[in-house]
C-alpha cells in the first residue's frame, strides 16, 4: 500500500502534469493556424526518426562484423568469411554473402556489388529529405504566423488608449508561431544529422566489405 507521502508525491506530479498540458494547449491555440501544420510537422520528423532508427538499426551488420569479415578475407579465407557473413543479421552481410554466393565471374561479382549497394544506398538515403525540407520550412511557417499575428495586433491601433498593451501582447502571442517553428526545425535538424552519420558509416562500411571481397576474389583467381 503506498504511504500518504507517496500518495501527496502522484499527486504533486499528476498537478505539474495537468497544468502543463494545460499551457500547451492555451500556447497552442495563441499560435494561430499556422500551428497546425507545424504540429503536423513535429509528428512527421518523430514518425520519420522511428522508422529510419529501425530501419538502420535493421540494415546495419556492425562495426565488428565489418573487421572480423575484412581480416578473414585479407587471409584469403572466403569460406570462413562466408560463413561469418550467412550468419551475421544485417543488410550487409546478406549482400556481401549473395554477391559471394551466386556470382560466377569477377566481372560478374562487380556487377552484382554495384548494383545492390546502389539500391541499398537509395533505400538508406530514403525519406531523410523530408527531414530537409520540414528544417526549411518549420521556420518559414513559425514567421508567417508571427507576421499575421502582428498584423492583427497593429490592426488595433487607431482604438482606444488601452491600444498600446493590446498591440504588445498580440505582438508576445504572435512570437509563439516563430519558437514552435524553431524549435521544429531544431529538432527536425538533429535528426537529419544523426541518421547523415549513420547512414555514412554503414555505407562505408559496405564498401569496405565489398572492396575486400572483390580483392580477395582476384588474389585467388591468380593463384
Amino acid at each position: 500500500m503506498p504511504s500518504l507521502l507517496q500518495e501527496r508525491h502522484y499527486l504533486f506530479l499528476g498537478g505539474l502534469v495537468m497544468d502543463f498540458i494545460r499551457e500547451t494547449i492555451m500556447y497552442f491555440h495563441k499560435g494561430g493556424l499556422v500551428m497546425w501544420p507545424l504540429l503536423f510537422c513535429s509528428f512527421t520528423v518523430f514518425a520519420i526518426a522511428i522508422e529510419r532508427f529501425m530501419f538502420y538499426k535493421a540494415a546495419d551488420s556492425g562495426e565488428k562484423f565489418k573487421n572480423d569479415y575484412c581480416d578473414l578475407l585479407s587471409q584469403n579465407n572466403l569460406q570462413s568469411a562466408a560463413d561469418l557473413a550467412k550468419v551475421t543479421p544485417g543488410q550487409v552481410s546478406k549482400i556481401v554473402f549473395s554477391a559471394a554466393s551466386n556470382a560466377a565471374t569477377q566481372e560478374d561479382l562487380a556487377d552484382y556489388l554495384e548494383n545492390e549497394l546502389d539500391i541499398f544506398t537509395s533505400l538508406l538515403k530514403n525519406k531523410l529529405d523530408y527531414l530537409s525540407i520540414i528544417v526549411t520550412l518549420s521556420p518559414l511557417l513559425g514567421l508567417l504566423g508571427t507576421i499575421v499575428g502582428m498584423i492583427g495586433a497593429f490592426s488595433i491601433f487607431n482604438l482606444q488608449a488601452g491600444a498600446p498593451i493590446a498591440i504588445t501582447g498580440g505582438i508576445g502571442e504572435a512570437l509563439i508561431a516563430t519558437a514552435s517553428g524553431l524549435c521544429v526545425a531544431i529538432i527536425s535538424l538533429c535528426f537529419h544529422a544523426y541518421f547523415t552519420h549513420r547512414m555514412d558509416n554503414i555505407i562505408t562500411n559496405a564498401e569496405r566489405c565489398a572492396t575486400a571481397l572483390l580483392q580477395a576474389e582476384r588474389r585467388c583467381a591468380r593463384k
